[in-house]
Order: structure tokens, then sequence, then C-alpha cells
């Protein structure tokens, strides 16, 4: 299985690389637009701004590729808020493949934004990606903005306010916690999407 990681310019490239190599898998970070298009599985991780992530994905000529692919795609944090239509983060349009505006978290007292730490998800629908994460599972976020709940959302998470946690619409799916960085939750949701039939 030919599996690669889309650049766009994310902090994290290099930790879900790793936990990727730790499932078998070897895959390569690109900015090729054929590499992608011929891909069986496609990751876009990101960390940091929605829109500095987008202009980097126009410079580069990737809007229109990741828009248009039919294999499986999965967001990671900052990846799975630009599947979005929009985000608060600058004003952003985004990839525009879910519904929805991401939105910038509301914190309060006791609630630190950015959101940073385990935290735990509440799935609230059956679905391959999530194929075997127990319903309290504990995963690793960081971020200070946030995806709506929507008939897209597969699992939700609390952190002064609820939040799409994993995403899913036929072959586009995303979660806003860390994979790499949480455990067998994070681990477990890799290997259903790089074996499952996610459609």
């Amino acid at each position: 299985m030919k599996v690669v990681l889309i650049d766009s310019g994310g902090a994290n490239i290099g930790s879900v690389r790793y936990a990727l190599e730790r499932l078998g898998v070897d895959a390569p970070l690109t900015a090729d637009a054929n590499v992608i298009r011929s891909a069986d599985r496609v990751i876009l991780p990101g960390v940091g701004a929605a829109g500095t992530a987008m202009a980097l994905l126009r410079d580069r000529g990737l809007v229109e590729v990741i828009r248009g692919l039919q294999q499986p795609l999965l967001g990671i944090c900052l990846g799975m808020q630009l599947l979005f239509d929009a985000s608060e983060e600058g004003g952003v349009e985004c990839l525009g493949l879910l519904p929805g505006t991401v939105t910038r978290m509301r914190g309060g007292e006791g609630i630190r934004v950015p959101h940073m730490g385990w935290n735990t998800l509440s799935p609230t629908r059956t679905h391959a990606l999530l194929d075997g994460v127990p319903r309290d599972g504990q995963a690793y976020f960081v971020h200070g903005y946030c995806a709506p709940v929507t008939d897209d959302t597969l699992a939700t998470c609390n952190h002064g306010q609820t939040f799409a946690a994993v995403v899913g619409r036929g072959n586009r799916v995303g979660a806003q916690f860390h994979p790499e960085r949480s455990a067998e939750v994070g681990a477990r949701l890799l290997r259903n999407f790089l074996s499952g039939d996610l459609a």
C-alpha cells in the first residue's frame, strides 16, 4: 500500500511519519500532485495557522488536487480543520470537503485555551475509523480552534464546549487530536485508516 503525507508545512510531520513507521508503513512527505494522486491513502497533517497552511497549499497547487481525491484522506489536527468550509482563524476559506466553520475555542473559568493535554473521546456513531477504540478512550489534543458538531461527527470531546474530535464523510476523515501522540487509541485509529473500508 502506498501512503503519502501532504507537505502542508506542519511541525508534527516527523512524529506522524514515525508513528506510521511503527505500524510498518513508510509514508513519504510530498508536495508532488502526481505522487499524491497515485497514493492508496493520503494524510494531511498540520500544526499552525489555517491561513498559513491554506496559502501554502494554494502556492503549491494542491487545493484542487486534495478536493479531487477519491482515495481515503485523513486530516490530522489542523489538517482536519482544513477539511471544513472555512476557519475563523484569519477568516480563511478552507477545502470545503465537510460543511461547517471552524471557530475559536471559548475558554472560561478553569478552561485554558489552547486546549492542551489528554481528554476523553465520546463516539457518536459506529464507524470503521473508530473500530476497537473504547468509548472512554483518551487522546492527546493541542488546539485553540475547533470544528462544529455536525452529521459528519464520529466522536466528540468536551473542553468548556463540545466539539468534533473525529469526523468522517465517505473517504474523507479527520482527527482533531494527535494520533501520533495518543498511545494505543491513536495507533488504533491509524491502523483503521490504513486497513479499513471507510466509505
